[in-house]
């Protein structure tokens, strides 16, 4: 489920984002949802083929908290957000410290933050820069075992990208990999991108919306500045 490669779909088939609320399409999808679905809707396709899938990130996540009989937002403060120095991340809307900028739509309007419920190993984090940088730099340790793991290439997708444990291995920069995700609500959109080599890194977080479709000029936007930290020739 890490690497994309289970064979689950990007969504349930009870969860469909044009039927819902649009401002907040995850907040009703609970346990009972996710439990009817898995009991008598699941249908696995494409089994060790790459299809990304946020029920399947959600799903995983879902499954530690059970495991671990602990909450999603507990294993995060304990797992990684106190060991790596983020004391302004959270999972939990209520627990934000200080500011949060409001996300927009595609009109540029205020927008609701989405709440992930019981998905929310598929994008419920809020997070600052300071913070992900802090997790960023944590990834240059080599004596992390933990933080390396995830890097490791688990699949390849195409000639020019692997994929690790949730990390996307893009192989063809200056002959060093950079790892790299990207993420995207109503109100927002994400991007990190870190060079194990150089030990650079760029984290773009904007309120422009996922929907928005000139989203993708912050993807471009931060590999253009990554490149800007590559040596000089």
């Amino acid at each position: 489920m890490a690497n994309h490669t289970s064979g689950l779909p990007g969504l349930p088939s009870n969860l469909e984002l044009t039927k819902v609320n649009p401002k907040n399409p995850y907040k009703e999808y609970r346990e009972k949802e996710l439990y009817k679905y898995l009991t008598e809707s699941l249908e696995l396709s494409n089994k060790g083929e790459y299809l990304y899938s946020n029920l399947a990130v959600g799903l995983l996540g879902y499954t530690l908290s059970e495991i671990e009989n602990d909450t999603y937002e507990h294993l995060l403060q304990k797992k990684i957000f106190s060991n790596y120095n983020m004391r302004n991340s959270t999972s939990v809307l209520d627990n934000i410290k200080g500011d949060l900028v409001a996300g927009l739509n595609t009109a540029g309007e205020e927008t609701s933050n989405w709440e992930f419920s019981v998905l929310a190993g598929a994008g419920g984090i809020f997070s600052t820069v300071e913070d992900l940088s802090n997790f960023a730099i944590a990834q240059f340790d080599q004596t992390n075992k933990a933080l390396q793991l995830t890097k490791g290439k688990t699949f390849e997708i195409n000639d020019d990208m692997d994929i690790g444990l949730g990390w996307h291995i893009l192989k063809s920069q200056a002959d060093n990999n950079w790892y790299y995700h990207m993420g995207g609500t109503g109100g927002y959109t994400s991007t990190m991108i870190i060079d194990d080599v150089s030990k650079n890194g760029i984290i773009v977080l904007s309120n422009v919306s996922a929907y928005n479709p000139n989203m993708v000029n912050v993807e471009k936007m931060s590999f253009e500045l990554m490149k800007t930290l590559l040596p000089s020739e």
